[in-house]
Parts: structure tokens; C-alpha cells; sequence
């Protein structure tokens, strides 16, 4: 509840008197130690809960061979080890609650435990010093079956709600359990070993056989095969790799095999960032946790206050025996009003929503992201790598009279294996693909911003765009117009000019995501505007703009405009999520009601964000979305339940259904009631770990 304290051993929270929770779940899952010793306590002590409470409910039935006074002193003897023993954590927890100021639900019980317990020890030790209205079939009452099964039911309740926290960190403990224990390295000379995880460095070359996982973050050297990246994206189609492609730890390789190199290992996996992120998330405080602390503080001290009023108004004014109906209605006012429901109500959303996001491919970098995201209704998109792949892709050859698309694509390819730019990468790796014969180029020249020159198989080739054909004397005329609608459709555009004369044009386009559209559609639908903000040029923006229907366009837009957009829509009192996935998009992100960054993009731009998603799919948003509306419903379902609770709960144990129906709360029945609040708060919190996410 109260992430902020941190220590480095086991114990609890002086502010809420909780256990603190270990940061990081551990992958075996081990047994909570609070859990072991509250189980220790209650089995041990149950039996003499049930011996009292049969010796308070039947023990009068055997009073010819077993006294009052002894039957009085034989339940202290009993119930003594329940309270003094069982119920110390409780005790502790109380007076630590009381030194720091800090009143809680352990405030509460340890009191009234406290009551119960010392006066019912005072009555029995010196009966005498108690006034005759005291005294119910001729001795003082006694509480220590009160005391004794309030004890065991808080224990009971505490079992199962430690029970059920445990669940929360199944996803994280899902996701450690991921990685496999070893990995098989490929010695320098051609032998392999397997070696355990730990020992994995960068640079080792890795064998991944079929159907095993892939050991840590590297790139394909040799093989092909199709991986299944669902258990970290969520997306359930296999991946195809070959050589040059990256991988991911932990993801499940297919039929092929696969020689990897280690690029990434320990800590700076995905799979170990992932679970870093959750970790932090579910530490984090949502805006609504804290309005619910405050209500807790000023709750607690109004239920001392009534607690005090109940004891005063049903001794002096209640019927007889009054002092003894006052002990029993302020002890069931103490106890039924314990605010730990109140306490879990935030929490524990919290903590299933961000592992179930996780599941999905969608990080949550703290809880106030997961509870404002449902408010945002503009998102403004990069187009390089968000709404596009971000890798130039071959789309289309014209070739002119005397030559075919494959012998334009053959010349510029062999021409652009010696270039470095990204374009002719796509331009070689087309004719790669389509198993065209290459020629190794001769005399090659590069004229920066503007093309390349050289020789192939004896011809002077040369590619570039309107500017190189100028310099070499070539008339691109032929071809303006296709060039023309292709660039408004969003490509970019190579002239190829073959022994002085035009032989045709290459068309290299970003392609769009294949989720893309739906991810528009679908945020559509729920109502976002959404703004493309690019460094790309107006018309190229405008195309990508047309085919997905985007509201708002924005070309040739510098890293500092972005950000003044942001402060603008904000400004016009619009919620703005700004997604992007380069450096450049990082002062956005950071400046955004809430950045999402792209898993497939830059360390800087996901440390900028409240959310990152992991596949870089922009159906992530509408995800991340659903669980937003999901978790924010949850917690106030959980505060709705926790206030009614206590709303209801305090006035029928300070008894003023009394005087009408003659109906009075026993503090054994407000204990049970206590412990099963703060488990159906829980229970509640824990089925969003089964909300559906398209």
C-alpha cells in the first residue's frame, strides 16, 4: 500500500502495518514468511479457540462438577496462549500504529482485543471490585471467547487474503519463468556445450534447436525458422527469422535451427526489462489510493471516537447488565470497522492489471498511467516505425522501352551493393530475393544526397533521383508522371540510367504495419483523434495519411514541434497520448498527458513514457485502454464495497438496530465479517487478470 517504505529485510509497514512485499517475486515461489508464521499461529491455537468458546456457549451445562469460578479460570488458562501468543504480531502492529501516529486497522483490533481480553482477565482475578450490574448469573461477564475468536478469525482472514496476494505476482513469476536454464554455445572449434544461463556472454554464438527457447537477445547468424513471440507480445502468429533478424530471450523457436549471436544478457534483456517495469508498476500509487489513505487516517480515529460513545451510551443508558453490553458493542464497533478493505481496495487492481498487461505486451511504467489513460482522447503518432515498419521496403520497377522490371532491378542492385543507404539495402535485398545474379561493380562513385555511379558488366550505370539525371545529361521526362504518383503514394523514387540513356525508375516505400489499419479503426471507435506528426516530407505524410484515415496531418515536423503540439492540444484542453518510438520523439513523450513508446524503438523514448508496447503494435493503445476503463471500475467497486461496508457495518455493531429489533452484533461476528471483507476485495481485484483484450 505504501510503496515508498523500503527496507532490505523482512517485516512491516510502520504507515499501514502490512507486511512489505518483497520487489521482486521470486521465480520458485516461495512460501510468504508472514504466511508460514500466521499458519503456525493458527493451527496451533485453533483447538483451544473451539475448547473456550464450547466452555463459554455450553460450560454452564455442566456446573455440577464444574464451577463458575472455575470455568471462568479455566477459559483464561485456554485462552490465554490464543491471545498472548497467536495474536502478538497483532499487538505489535497496534502499538507500532500508536507511536507513529499512524492509526490503522491493526489500531483497531489490537484495541479491541485489548478490552476484551484485560477486562475479562480483571473480572475473573478481582471479581469483587465490579458493580452488582455487572454481574449476570452470579459473576461478572467474561469475554475470553470474544477475544480468542477474533483472534483465529483474524488470522483466518489473513491467511486467505496472503493467499490470494500471492496470486498477484504470478505474472511476474510467469515471466521469470520464461527463460530457460541453459543455453548451447558453439565453441571457435565447432563443438557445443550447454551451459547454464548465468554464463552466457555477449558475443557467444548460440545453437537454438527446434521447439527449444531462445536463450537471451541476439541476432540470427545462420538458419531460418518461424518463433513464436506471444509469451512477450501477445500477438499468436509465428514470427519468421533468418539471417541478419533479431531475437528474443525467452521466445519459443519452431521447426528450424537456428545459430544466434548473444547481443543481449542478464538485466538488459527484454525479458528482464519486461519484468522490471512490472515490478515497478505494481509498487507504484494510483491518484485514487491516495484519497483512500486519507479517508483511512481520519476513518480510524472517527471509529475510536464511536467506539468510546457506544461503550459511554449503553453503560449509562442501556439496559442491564449495561456495563457488559457496552464492552461487548465497543469491542464489535473496533472490530468490525477495520479498515483493511478500505486499504486493499487500489492496491491489489493494480497489481493483477499490470501483470495481466504484461501478458498482453503492454508495460505500464506506474499506476497513474493505468488510471488516467482511459481519460486521453487525442493520440498523436510518429509515421517512421509507428504507424510504419521504419525499414525502406522494394515496392515497384518501370522499366522503359528495350529492358524488363527484372534487368532494371539486376543493374541497380549490383550498382547499389557497395552503397550504404538504406534505400539501396532494400534495392539489393529485393533482387536477393527474387535470386537474381548480381555483378560486382566497378569504378563505383558516390554523390552524396543525389545517387551513385559505377560500372556493371562493362555499362555505365547510374541511379539517383532528378537532380543526378540532370548532371548526367539524361531526360527522366518519360517517366516524370509515374514518379509523380508514386511519391503521392507515399514512395520514394529512383531514376536508372544505363549507358547515358533512361532505363527505367525504382519505387522504395516505409510500408505500413500490417495491425496499422485495424489499430486506427479500433482507436477510432473509441472515440481518439488522432494526429500524425512527421519528419517526413508533406506529401509522403499526407499519402500514409489518406490510406489509414488519419484526422490531422503534419509534415517536415522538427523534434521541438512535436512538442509544441503537444503543449497546444493540451492547451485546448484535449488529454494527448503521443506515441513514438525514435530519440526524436522522446521530448514529446516525456511532455505528453501520457507517452507510449514503441518496444521496437529506442532505450531513450521508452525511459521517456508511462507505457511502452512491446511489439511496437498500435493495437497496444487500444489495449491498454480497455484495462484502464477495467482497473479504474475495479478499484471503485473495491472502495464502493469497503465504504458501504463500514457505512453499514459500524451502526448495526454500535447497536442501533436495538431498540427496534432487539438485534445486537457479537464482536466473534463482527470479526468474521472484518476477515471476509478484506477477502472479497481480493477476490475482486484478482478478475481482471481474466479481462479479454482484442
Amino acid at each position: 500500500m505504501h510503496p515508498q517504505i523500503r527496507q532490505d529485510h523482512p517485516g512491516t509497514c510502520p504507515i499501514c502495518g502490512m507486511a512489505l512485499e518483497p520487489e521482486m517475486p521470486g521465480i520458485e515461489g516461495e512460501e510468504n514468511p508472514e504466511l508460514v508464521d500466521f499458519s503456525r499461529r493458527f493451527w496451533w491455537t485453533l483447538p483451544l479457540t473451539l475448547i473456550t468458546l464450547a466452555l463459554a456457549m455450553l460450560g454452564h451445562r455442566f456446573h455440577a462438577w464444574l464451577s463458575t469460578e472455575a470455568r471462568t479460570w479455566l477459559e483464561l488458562i485456554i485462552s490465554a496462549p490464543v491471545v498472548l501468543w497467536a495474536g502478538w504480531p497483532f499487538f505489535e502492529r497496534c502499538m507500532q500504529s500508536i507511536r507513529n501516529r499512524s492509526p490503522n486497522m491493526w489500531t483497531l483490533i489490537g484495541i479491541g482485543v485489548a478490552a476484551a481480553f484485560g477486562y475479562s482477565v480483571v473480572a475473573t482475578v478481582a471479581p469483587d471490585i465490579f458493580p452488582v450490574s455487572f454481574r449476570e448469573h452470579g459473576r461478572v461477564g467474561v469475554y475470553f471467547e470474544a477475544a480468542a475468536v477474533i483472534i483465529s478469525l483474524t488470522l483466518l482472514g489473513q491467511l486467505l487474503e496472503l493467499r490470494a496476494r500471492s496470486k498477484t505476482g504470478a505474472a511476474i513469476r510467469a515471466l521469470l519463468g520464461l527463460a530457460p536454464k541453459t543455453a548451447r554455445r558453439l565453441r571457435d572449434d565447432g563443438t557445443e556445450e550447454d551451459i547454464a544461463l548465468s554464463h552466457v556472454h555477449v558475443g557467444d554464438r548460440l545453437r537454438v534447436r527446434p521447439g527449444e527457447k531462445v536463450p537471451v537477445d541476439g541476432k540470427v547468424l545462420e538458419g531460418h525458422s518461424n518463433v513464436d513471440e506471444s509469451m512477450l507480445t501477445g500477438e499468436p502468429i509465428p514470427v519468421e527469422k533468418a539471417a541478419g533478424a533479431t531475437v528474443i530471450g525467452a521466445t519459443l523457436n519452431g521447426t528450424g535451427s537456428l545459430v544466434i549471436r548473444a547481443e543481449k544478457v542478464g538485466s538488459e534483456t527484454v525479458l528482464a526489462q519486461i519484468v522490471q517495469l512490472v515490478a515497478q508498476a505494481q509498487r507504484s500509487r494510483a491518484p485514487m489510493q491516495r484519497m483512500a489513505d486519507k479517508v483511512a487516517f481520519w476513518f480510524v480515529l472517527a471509529v475510536l471516537t464511536i467506539a468510546v460513545a457506544t461503550f459511554l451510551a449503553w453503560g449509562l443508558f442501556g439496559p442491564e447488565p449495561s456495563w457488559t453490553y457496552a464492552v461487548l458493542n465497543a469491542v464489535s464497533v473496533l472490530i468490525i470497522a477495520c479498515p483493511c478493505a478500505l486499504g486493499l481496495a487500489t492496491p491489489m487492481s493494480i497489481m493483477v492489471a499490470t501483470g495481466r498487461a504484461a501478458q498482453v505486451g503492454v508495460l505500464f511504467r506506474d499506476a497513474e498511467a493505468i488510471e488516467n489513460f482511459r481519460r486521453i482522447d487525442t493520440l498523436i503518432v510518429d509515421k517512421t516505425g509507428t504507424l510504419t515498419e521504419g525499414k525502406p521496403a522494394f515496392r515497384q520497377a518501370v522499366p522503359t522501352a528495350g529492358y524488363n522490371e527484372q534487368d532494371v532491378l539486376r543493374l541497380a542492385a549490383s550498382l547499389d551493393q557497395n552503397s550504404e543507404h538504406p534505400l539501396a539495402d532494400a534495392i539489393v535485398a529485393e533482387a536477393r530475393r527474387r535470386k537474381l545474379p548480381l555483378e560486382t561493380p566497378e569504378r563505383f562513385e558516390s554523390s552524396t544526397g543525389i545517387g551513385v555511379r559505377g560500372m556493371v558488366g562493362g555499362r555505365k550505370v547510374a541511379i539517383g533521383n532528378t537532380e543526378l539525371m540532370l548532371e548526367l545529361g539524361v531526360d527522366a521526362t518519360p517517366l516524370r508522371g509515374q514518379a509523380d504518383g508514386l511519391r503521392r503514394d507515399g514512395a520514394s523514387v529512383m531514376f536508372l540510367a544505363v549507358d547515358g540513356g533512361l532505363a527505367g525508375l525504382l519505387a522504395v516505400a516505409d510500408p505500413i504495419k500490417a495491425s496499422t489499419p485495424d489499430a486506427i479503426a479500433t482507436l477510432h471507435a473509441a472515440g481518439l483523434r488522432i494526429v500524425m506528426a512527421t519528419g517526413d516530407g508533406v506529401v509522403t505524410a499526407q499519402a500514409v495519411a489518406r490510406q489509414l484515415g488519419i484526422d490531422e496531418v503534419h509534415g517536415e515536423v522538427r523534434p521541438q514541434d512535436k512538442v509544441a503540439l503537444v503543449q497546444r492540444l493540451k492547451a485546448e484542453g484535449r488529454k494527448v497520448a503521443m506515441a513514438g518510438d525514435g530519440i526524436n520523439d522522446a521530448p514529446a513523450l516525456a511532455g505528453a498527458d501520457i507517452g507510449v513508446a514503441m518496444g521496437t524503438g529506442t532505450d531513450v523514448a521508452m525511459s521517456s513514457a508511462q507505457v511502452t508496447l512491446v511489439k511496437g503494435d498500435l493495437r497496444g493503445i487500444a489495449r491498454a485502454r480497455t484495462l484502464s476503463d477495467a482497473t479504474v471500475a475495479n478499484m471503485k467497486q473495491n472502495l464502493m464495497f469497503a465504504f458501504l461496508y463500514n457505512a453499514l457495518g459500524v451502526p448495526i455493531a454500535a447497536g442501533v438496530l436495538y431498540p427496534v429489533f432487539g438485534l445486537l452484533l457479537s464482536p466473534m461476528i463482527a470479526a468474521l465479517a472484518m476477515s471476509l471483507s478484506s477477502v472479497s476485495v481480493v477476490a475482486n481485484a484478482l478478475r481482471l487478470g481474466r479481462t479479454r483484450v482484442e
